[in-house]
């Protein structure tokens, strides 16, 4: 039975009252503006950006990993599942134009940031931010192509920009999270056979080993790289890539940290060329590649969804995740296959 009342046009929602505190309300449903469109929820994966919101609370609904069911009548979409692409854009600016969606300089707000999110069970979502997704596409799998392949192997693309492609370059991943894990796959699937994986948590390093990773010690100065892809956000581990990485090499940092960043300018970072890059989610047009990335590699990809749950236990399976015992669990509503 739907928890919706649309006499009363209420739902349930997940609030982030900051303080590590979650509770499941009745809020108002969303009210779709012009070029806009009503999405039922199907799934929200949780993510680590999202401890930030847990701690400090949230202004708006939380939750940007969306998947869902376009429910508006006489819409071109209607009735059509989709993934929601985050960031809002405009479509006409520069970076727009080139193709840059995800760094609109008009535009810069985010769905389940500076706009209400997915840990609700309807979300109003601009008509440009809906990314069809085929019907072969499980649902629970569905919001892995925002974040954990999106972002993931838009990073890949992006180094192979400045660092051409070759099979047997040495490659750091630091941090096996969900984007650490995606970035292992898409190399994988992009044709690299030397990945190494860093992270304090045994579990998820096992799991980067099953993708084809070989473990290398936290900390650790024995090897140098030609890529490393920083995927914690820790500022010790950007420290470290700095002093791993080989002269041209290309350092990508994908994980985030709002806490200051200071970069000692020693001989290690003064005596070598190098490239540092900052990746930031992806560009539409990197969508329909991201399905086919998924097709190929479906079951590792379901590796990584580890629990589907209803919006009553968002506070306990938010709280678990945090704590590092879970990857990359997703709030299922009903309605889903």
């Amino acid at each position: 039975m739907t928890t919706l009342d649309f006499q009363n046009n209420k739902m349930r929602a997940a609030i982030f009252h900051g303080g590590d505190k979650i509770t499941v309300e009745t809020v108002p449903m969303p009210e779709p503006g012009p070029g806009e469109a009503l999405v039922r929820i199907l799934r929200t994966a949780l993510c680590g950006s999202d401890f930030r919101l847990w701690h400090n609370g949230a202004p708006y609904l939380a939750g940007h990993e969306i998947f869902g069911r376009v429910e508006q009548p006489g819409h071109p979409l209607d009735g059509r599942r989709c993934a929601v692409y985050i960031p809002l854009h405009c479509g006409h600016c520069e970076a727009c134009r080139a193709g840059n969606t995800q760094m609109c300089v008009e535009v810069s707000s985010l769905i389940g940031w500076n706009r209400d999110g997915g840990y609700c069970e309807f979300v109003a979502v601009p008509d440009n931010c809906l990314l069809p997704v085929p019907d072969d596409i499980p649902d629970d799998l569905g919001p892995l192509l925002l974040d954990t392949i999106g972002t993931s192997a838009h990073a890949v693309r992006e180094a192979e920009r400045f660092l051409p492609r070759q099979a047997d370059r040495p490659i750091l991943v630091t941090g096996a999270g969900p984007v650490g894990l995606g970035a292992i796959l898409a190399l994988r699937a992009f044709g690299y056979t030397e990945i190494y994986v860093s992270d304090p948590n045994e579990k998820r390093v096992a799991i980067a080993a099953e993708f084809g990773a070989k473990p290398h010690p936290v900390g650790s100065r024995d090897k140098r790289f030609a890529l490393v892809f920083e995927c914690s956000g820790a500022h010790v581990a950007r420290n470290l890539a700095i002093e791993l990485i080989l002269p041209k090499g290309v350092i990508v940092l994908i994980g985030e940290n709002s806490a200051p960043w200071t970069i000692t300018e020693d001989k290690v970072f003064r005596r070598k060329d190098f490239s540092m890059l900052r990746t930031f989610y992806f560009p539409q047009a990197d969508h329909a590649e991201n399905i086919q990335l998924l097709r190929d590699n479906l079951a590792d990809y379901a590796r990584l969804v580890d629990a589907a749950f209803p919006l009553d236990e968002m506070p306990e399976r938010f709280a678990d995740f945090a704590k590092g015992r879970s990857i990359k669990p997703v709030l299922a509503f009903e309605g889903a296959r």
